[in-house]
C-alpha cells in the first residue's frame, strides 16, 4: 500500500478526507483508492472513482466525498464511464469466488474447474487466475483443504474411516490415504482415536520470555509454545492429542529444547530444526514464505500475500500467522502491519517486540 493510500485511510478513520492525498490518487488514477472516496467535478456535474479514465479535470473544479451518497446529496450524478456506484471488478471477482467456494463446500464430490468457471461466467483459465488471486490457493487445493476439514470433522464425530473418506468427497481410498499425512499429520485411525499410537516427546524449559514448551513427533518438531504457566502448556498439548503417548524428553531431547531457548536468547546463532508442519495448503504456503524472511528483517501481511501470489488475501494471511503453533522456527513474529507496527501475535505482542528487538541487535 502506498504512503498516499495509508494517509487516505487514516484520514477516513478520523471522519475526514485528506484532499492532497486524494488528489494525488486521482492524478495517478490509482485503482487501490477505489472504494475509499469519490471525487466530483463542478463543471460537468458528475462524480467518479479515483481510477476513472476520463480526462483529468482542473484541480480547482474538484471536490472529494467519502461515499457515493455524499456526492449525490451534493447534487452530482454518477459518471457513466467509471460507474462509481456500481460494484468494482474486485468486488465482482470476490463475489464470484465466494459463490464458487460455496459450490465446493456443498458438493458431494469436488466440482470440476470447468463447472466452477461456467458457474462464475468466466473461462477456465481466467477463473483459475481470479480464484487464486482472491484466496491464495487454486480451486483444486481449496477443494482438497475443504475435504480434509470434512474428514477431520467426520472422524472426530465417530464415523468409521471408510465412511469418513467417502463422506468427505474422496472417491477412492488410495487417493485419501496418499493425502492423509498432510491433512491429518498421522494415520486416519490414529487421528480418530485422538492420536492413539502416536509418540510425542516434549519438554518444558524456561527463558527470559517465560515458559517454553517444545514437542516433536518422529517426523520433527510439531510445537514450540510460549506461556506463563508450564502446566497450562502441557495441558494444552494433552488436549490436542488426548490419546497420544506423551513422553517427557530425555537428555537428547532436552538438548533440543536448550537449542530453541538459546535461539530465543541470542537469535544470531540461527535455528535449523526438522519440522512436522500440519495445516491447510494455504497455511503451509504462508508458513513457507514466513520461513524465508531473514532474521532481523520484517515483512507485512500484504507483502506475504503478494509473495505467495495472492495479493488480495491479506486477512487470510494474518489468520494463517495466528494458526501457527511452532514459534520462532516458523518466525511469524517477523510479520508486521503495513506501517511497521507490531500486532496479532499468538503468544503476546510484548514477546513479539522482544524477539524483533533481539534479532535487530544480533
Amino acid at each position: 500500500m502506498s504512503l498516499t493510500m495509508r494517509t487516505v485511510e487514516r484520514s477516513e478513520k478520523l471522519g475526514r478526507l485528506d484532499n492532497d492525498a486524494c488528489w494525488s490518487a486521482v492524478e495517478r488514477r490509482d485503482r487501490a483508492a477505489d472504494g475509499t472516496f469519490v471525487y466530483s467535478v463542478r463543471t460537468t456535474g458528475v462524480y467518479c472513482r479515483p481510477s476513472c479514465a476520463a480526462r483529468l479535470p482542473r484541480r480547482e473544479n474538484v471536490a472529494f466525498h467519502q461515499t457515493c451518497t455524499d456526492a449525490e446529496r451534493a447534487g452530482f450524478r454518477p459518471c457513466k464511464r467509471c460507474r462509481p456506484n456500481a460494484s468494482t471488478l474486485a468486488e465482482v471477482h470476490a463475489g464470484a469466488v465466494a459463490r464458487a467456494c460455496r459450490l465446493i463446500e456443498e458438493a458431494e464430490e469436488a466440482p470440476s474447474l470447468e463447472a466452477l468457471a461456467r458457474a462464475a461466467g468466466m473461462s477456465r483459465f481466467y477463473f483459475h487466475r481470479v480464484f487464486k488471486a482472491v484466496t491464495g490457493v487454486t480451486p483444486k487445493a481449496y477443494a482438497a483443504g475443504h475435504r480434509g476439514k470434512r474428514v477431520r470433522e467426520e472422524l472426530s464425530s465417530g464415523e468409521s474411516v471408510t465412511e469418513a473418506i467417502y463422506g468427505a468427497g474422496f472417491n477412492s481410498n488410495g487417493r485419501f490415504y496418499a493425502a492423509a499425512p498432510g491433512l491429518l499429520g498421522m494415520t486416519p485411525t490414529q487421528f480418530r482415536s485422538g492420536g492413539s499410537g502416536n509418540v510425542i516427546r516434549f519438554a518444558v524449559g524456561e527463558c527470559s520470555l517465560g515458559a517454553i514448551l517444545v514437542a516433536a513427533t518422529a517426523k520433527g518438531v510439531c510445537a514450540i509454545e510460549f506461556g506463563n504457566d508450564p502446566e497450562m502448556l502441557v495441558r494444552a498439548l494433552q488436549d490436542r492429542f488426548p490419546r497420544a503417548q506423551l513422553l517427557g524428553g530425555d537428555k537428547a531431547f532436552e538438548r533440543l529444547v536448550a537449542e530453541v531457548v538459546g535461539f530465543v536468547e541470542a537469535p544470531g546463532r540461527g535455528l535449523d530444526l526438522p519440522l512436522d508442519i500440519r495445516g491447510t495448503a494455504f497455511q503451509q504456503q504462508v508458513w513457507k514464505a514466513i520461513r524465508d524472511i531473514p532474521a532481523g528483517s520484517t515483512a507485512s501481511y500484504r507483502d506475504l500475500a503478494k509473495r505467495i501470489g495472492a495479493p488480495k488475501a491479506v486477512r487470510a494471511v494474518a489468520q494463517a500467522c495466528g494458526a501457527n503453533a511452532i514459534a520462532v522456527a516458523i518466525p511469524c513474529h517477523r510479520v508486521v502491519r503495513t506501517d511497521g507496527s507490531t500486532s496479532g501475535y499468538r503468544w503476546g505482542v510484548e514477546r513479539k517486540r522482544a524477539l524483533l528487538d533481539r534479532e535487530k541487535a544480533a
